[in-house]
């Protein structure tokens, strides 16, 4: 134990904490991610290839290596949390994500700078991908914090706030679409969702004026060297985290690949394709906060176990169904119940990593886990099933896929067990 908090935090000021950093999450996962929405049309743009096939992997290859910025961004800014709060490191984080969406935005294309615009997107893209790696510990900690009787509760709004993420990039690639012709979205529609990702700063701006530093955090002798403590008291709990963030991540990441899948792999339209992803979300916002209040009263690893498991042996049916009847009802079908049994285990990720780690190195543990975890099994999720669909001519590949993911993260979820978690 490291103590009892001087005082617990007022409902009020909960509430507000979970509004600002849920919102602050969203639209700093949507400025992050909403690239790979788009990755057709960036393709085009910045990355002109011999072949569209070429030219797309140029991009999801963009996409995938701004996740080794991740961990430098998770170490730097989560041990910037664990010694100077929750609070500062979250609102710089949120800063930089501004300013890497910022030059995206107005990136002039290809055709205009040559090759000075892949390398101003790229540059970008870095910028996004260590704000993100810090961003996770940050929020993850503070809303852990606030309220030990309700930790799954409360970080629940981690994962809830991504699911927002998914159905605001997906609600514009769906508007877009039927709003705008092909040309019209080549011509500059695509950076419509780019711009309005920039309301970040205000965000950040009232996170920094009206929230409250975590009492928890407060009342604790910060450790000086929180990175060396994980790595040298904490390695075990670690490993397991790393472990369970596999799914979380690689599920997360076949989500947004699935419109470029159903509208080159399957022969969708757009506005179809992104209305699957849209509901999705729709159902993960609505269930992930409710498993993560079931998970304080019934623990974390029954509900964490019995949905890896169900996504292992669901997973490949759902697939082989879908390119066997590739038709918007079956898109939909098949998103909507991976997204709610996968609303089943991402919901409960957050509290359980936070639980891994004591409150002096939350920050730090919790966001080099997930970022390593994600920079090794999310980063490429896109390229590799988009080359393994191209070179082996089987639709069903993003499955094998997953249910590797869920076989690793179900045998860290039993390893945790000898580090208390319930």
């Amino acid at each position: 134990m490291e103590g009892t908090p001087a005082k617990s935090a007022s409902r009020s000021d909960r509430r507000r904490v979970v509004i600002a950093t849920s919102i602050g999450n969203a639209l700093e996962w949507f400025d992050y991610t909403v690239f790979g929405f788009f990755a057709v049309i960036m393709a085009k743009q910045f990355f002109p290839a011999q072949s569209e096939t070429a030219s797309l992997l140029l991009a999801f290859g963009t996409f995938g290596v701004t996740f080794f910025m991740r961990p430098v961004g998770a170490i730097i800014m989560g041990s910037f949390a664990d010694r100077y709060g929750r609070k500062t490191a979250l609102t710089f984080t949120i800063f930089l994500m501004m300013v890497g969406t910022a030059i995206i935005a107005f990136a002039p294309a290809y055709e205009s700078i040559g090759i000075l615009a892949p390398l101003l997107v790229v540059l970008a893209r870095l910028i996004q991908g260590f704000s993100v790696g810090g961003e996770f510990g940050s929020a993850t900690a503070f809303l852990a914090e606030q309220d030990p009787d309700w930790i799954g509760f409360y970080s629940s709004w981690q994962a809830t706030s991504q699911a927002l993420t998914g159905v605001l990039a997906t609600g514009f690639g769906a508007i877009l679409s039927s709003a705008l012709s092909p040309e019209q979205m080549e011509a500059g529609g695509w950076r419509i969702p780019f711009v309005f990702g920039l309301l970040i700063g205000p965000v950040a701006y009232y996170i920094r004026l009206r929230v409250n530093e975590s009492y928890e955090f407060q009342a604790i002798e910060t450790s000086r060297t929180p990175l060396l403590d994980v790595l040298t008291e904490a390695k075990g709990r670690f490993l397991v985290a790393l472990g369970v963030v596999v799914l979380g991540t690689a599920g997360v990441y076949i989500m947004i690949f699935m419109p470029t899948y159903a509208m080159r792999q399957l022969g969708l339209d757009a506005t179809g394709a992104f209305a699957a992803n849209l509901i999705s979300g729709v159902v993960q916002i609505a269930l992930i906060p409710i498993v993560g209040a079931l998970s304080d009263k019934y623990g974390r690893l029954p509900i964490a176990s019995g949905a890896a498991i169900a996504i292992m042996i669901g997973i490949y049916p759902s697939f082989a169904w879908l390119s066997g009847t590739p038709t918007i009802t079956t898109l939909i079908v098949v998103q909507v119940g991976f997204g709610a049994v996968f609303a089943g285990y991402a919901g409960l990720v957050p509290a359980l990593l936070s639980e891994l780690f004591p409150t002096r190195i939350r920050a730090t543990g919790t966001s080099t886990s997930y970022s390593i975890g994600v920079a090794l099994f999310g980063a490429f999720a896109p390229f590799i099933t988009e080359w393994l669909i191209a070179s082996s001519g089987n639709k069903t590949a993003p499955s094998f896929y997953l249910m590797a993911a869920a076989l690793i993260s179900l045998a860290s979820l039993v390893a945790a067990r000898r580090f208390g978690i319930r």
